[in-house]
């Protein structure tokens, strides 16, 4: 009787400790998934701003005037006020909106999946508002891809640019830890590719070839769902962090960007 007990606990113990580690995952997935801490900013060094339910979405704004206007949502961890100079220079013809997401910069709030979604929204609404008539292109990198594909399956946007996208968050999560069952215990999944259907404009799809964040096969899988060809800017060298710094990145968002301008 004791050694079948002995051999149910021995059994029973690596069950228990999985479920454990499974259950401490599901508690602590947003803690995991959103990473703000490296982008705080003080609201006081911020130009645009919008209110959402009790919340001050704090961003800046570049070459304010332009008749044509650009959005960006950025990666994850990205200090999205560090491209302003780069925008400044590629999109003179634009201003540009750059809004960290909810606790993200000089942003308030906590991130969730429902209301990252909802703000990118009322951010697009601010800048039609603020700009009637223009044609509005939207750039998402990384985790604002996703951002960025919603709110093209939700908005006129003119042209969309997609730099480092997936297909799902619950598939690049499964490649990081392939030992649990992320598909079932991701709350946040942003399915890009169920977005992206619902979108028919330009896009312009840009590839990291040595990404080690986004797999490979997340934004192939992600260009295979599309119903129509789109332009596939390929970075064979560049990686999840430098794809900005390859000279090919900067003119073809420049000649993309630009030319939404001059559309009728």
């Amino acid at each position: 009787m004791k050694k079948k007990l002995l051999i149910a606990a021995l059994v029973a113990t690596p069950v228990v400790t999985y479920a454990g580690v499974c259950g401490w995952m599901y508690a602590k997935q947003r803690e995991l998934l959103y990473v703000p801490q490296d982008t705080k900013a003080d609201a006081k060094e911020t130009d645009f701003g919008i209110a959402r339910n009790g919340v001050m979405l704090n961003g800046w704004l570049v070459n304010i005037g332009q008749p044509g206007a650009v959005v960006y949502f950025g990666g994850n961890a990205e200090r999205i006020e560090d491209r302003r100079a780069d925008f400044a220079k590629w999109f003179p013809n634009s201003s540009t909106y750059l809004v960290p997401y909810r606790g993200y910069g000089a942003s308030e709030g906590t991130p969730t999946q429902a209301d990252i979604l909802e703000d990118a929204l009322a951010v697009f609404d601010q800048v039609q508002a603020r700009q009637p008539g223009a044609h509005i292109v939207v750039i998402g990198r990384s985790l604002g891809s996703a951002v960025a594909s919603y709110v093209a399956s939700k908005r006129p946007v003119a042209k969309l640019v997609l730099v480092t996208p997936f297909d799902s968050m619950a598939n690049v999560a499964q490649s990081h830890y392939p030992w649990l069952p992320v598909k079932w215990l991701l709350q946040d999944k942003y399915d890009q590719a169920s977005f992206l259907a619902k979108y028919n404009g330009p896009l312009l799809i840009v590839r990291a070839g040595r990404d080690d964040v986004v797999p490979a096969s997340c934004t192939d899988q992600l260009i295979a769902s599309l119903s129509r060809k789109a332009e596939v800017l390929d970075l064979p060298q560049a990686d999840h962090a430098s794809v900005n710094t390859d000279r090919a990145y900067a003119r073809s968002l420049s000649a993309f960007v630009g030319s939404a301008v001059a559309l009728p």
